[in-house]
């Protein structure tokens, strides 16, 4: 049931649940890494907010790339019949896997406005703290209220397209 009621249904549903993610996301993520290298000041914070779209654009042209060879690692490592949060935890590990190591370099690009060598330099030194971030961001914030909110919309829908009671089995409840 949960599969059915807390997941995309369709592509519209897919592109909501992923704009729901990635505005979380790259909300929490891009200042908080950038204040980690950079010191956690007002300046700073700003800095973020001129280059956010930027770097949500990335986000979203990274997801829509990975999407698919994600959806087939997840597959690999689960098998038909596990629990729901078993599937969403390994799809969650193996999509924040790629986009974090994608976005370590690409983001420090567009948060530096410049292509230099220094994040695949120091890559190893910031990764780890980067998918730690991620990881929880994802498992705990961001996809948890974007599944609510399909799951109230998939209620929403399915309440609309169920059948009327009849009078009889209204007097029976």
């Amino acid at each position: 049931m949960d599969f059915y009621m807390k997941l995309p249904r369709n592509k519209k549903e897919l592109g909501l649940f992923m704009l729901i993610v990635s505005i979380i996301s790259v909300n929490i993520l891009a200042p908080l890494i950038t204040c980690f290298e950079v010191g956690f000041s007002v300046e700073v914070y700003v800095g973020v907010l001129k280059v956010i779209v930027f770097i949500w654009l990335a986000v979203i042209a990274l997801v829509i790339l990975t999407y698919v060879p994600a959806e087939k690692l997840t597959k690999v490592f689960t098998k038909e019949g596990d629990s729901f949060r078993a599937v969403v935890i390994v799809n969650i590990l193996v999509t924040v896997t790629m986009l974090s190591v994608l976005l370590t370099v690409i983001g420090t690009w567009i948060g530096t406005r410049s292509v230099t060598l220094e994040p695949i330099v120091h890559f190893f030194y910031k990764w780890p703290r980067n998918y730690a971030l991620a990881f929880f961001v994802e498992s705990c914030i961001a996809q948890p209220i974007a599944r609510g909110v399909l799951y109230l919309l998939h209620k929403r829908i399915d309440k609309k397209h169920a059948p009327e009671k009849s009078s009889e089995d209204k007097q029976a409840d």
